[in-house]
């Protein structure tokens, strides 16, 4: 059996370099784990792999969805189950690279998803929030489910949603639905590279910081832009990601364009802290930190123990 390698860490540490240099070296085929990359016409806010970088390299769960189409961890775990039996059914290595936590776990964790979505239960709870008002929404969430909600930012209303969502299908609150298999780390199977990059915060704040502003040059405000004059909501839940929401903001009037930027900095930053936070939980990562190992010196590793491991597996 080929080896199965995961990548993760925070956004901005060079998660995709490093996947595509190791797809390049082992015959590999990546497969996102990133929740927002899914989408197609969000590119930029992504901070998707450019084209010309792809090419040779087969790409999964990458760029495929309509921006009004909802997605959820469920639907990620079973679509890239199958990925991961066909690419080495191919004798090709699936290589998952991403941040969202809750993707990749669900991939090596028995996470169960029993609570399927309710477009009615959903739509109420829209029209509850256009009626009454976000600060509304958030209270009815604390009354239901008092951990979540204090967990919630009261602008997430995405989330604020799929918790009432979540407690109306199932009677129970969501942070009662996953506490206990966030805390159980199954072991890993025998052929599975688990692997974590990481920096100093204030390296990995500056590289945020810079690629924030390299977003804004690329044409970030140009490409939300073109979304709201196709018809798309600002209110859809992928254009309410880092990125996106904060050029609204300033394509709205609500920010200029600098504090826009600074903004999407400080929030983009303190998300960081958050992926790090989750996957630094996890023991099974074997963690490189980039200000200490190279970039070709992290591939070797993993090129080497994909080779050590494709030899004792077969």
């Amino acid at each position: 059996m080929r080896p199965f390698v995961v990548i993760v860490g925070p956004t901005a540490v060079g998660k995709s370099a490093l996947g595509l240099d190791l797809a390049r070296a082992v015959r590999g085929e990546i497969i996102s784990g990133d929740s927002v990359q899914v989408y197609r016409k969000l590119d930029i806010g992504s901070a998707k792999t450019p084209p010309g970088e792809r090419e040779g390299v087969p790409h999964h769960l990458f760029d495929f969805l309509d921006p009004r189409e909802p997605y959820s961890a469920a639907q990620f775990q079973e679509a890239a189950s199958r990925l991961i039996s066909e690419i080495q059914a191919r004798d090709h290595v699936p290589i998952l690279v991403g941040g969202t936590g809750l993707y990749v776990r669900s991939l090596l964790d028995p996470y169960r998803f029993s609570e399927k979505g309710s477009g009615a239960i959903r739509q109420k709870w829209l029209s509850f929030l256009a009626q009454e008002g976000k600060e509304a929404l958030h209270r009815a969430l604390a009354e239901r489910d008092p951990l979540t909600a204090a967990r919630l930012h009261v602008n997430d209303r995405v989330r604020v949603i799929r918790a009432l969502e979540v407690f109306e299908l199932t009677g129970r609150p969501l942070s009662g639905t996953r506490t206990a298999s966030d805390k159980v780390y199954a072991p890993l199977a025998p052929n599975t590279i688990y692997i974590g990059l990481e920096a100093p915060r204030e390296i990995l704040y500056r590289r945020i910081d810079e690629r924030c502003a390299e977003m804004i040059r690329e044409g970030l405000v140009e490409e939300t832009a073109d979304l709201l004059h196709s018809g798309y909501s600002r209110e859809l839940k992928p254009l309410q990601s880092l990125g996106y929401r904060h050029v609204l903001w300033y394509l709205r009037g609500l920010a200029t364009l600098p504090e826009a930027l600074r903004l999407m900095q400080r929030d983009t930053r303190h998300f960081a802290k958050r992926q790090f936070t989750w996957f630094r939980r996890d023991p099974r990562i074997t963690w490189y930190d980039i200000s200490r190992f190279s970039p070709n010196r992290i591939l070797a590793d993993v090129i080497c123990t994909c080779r050590a491991l494709e030899t004792r597996v077969e």
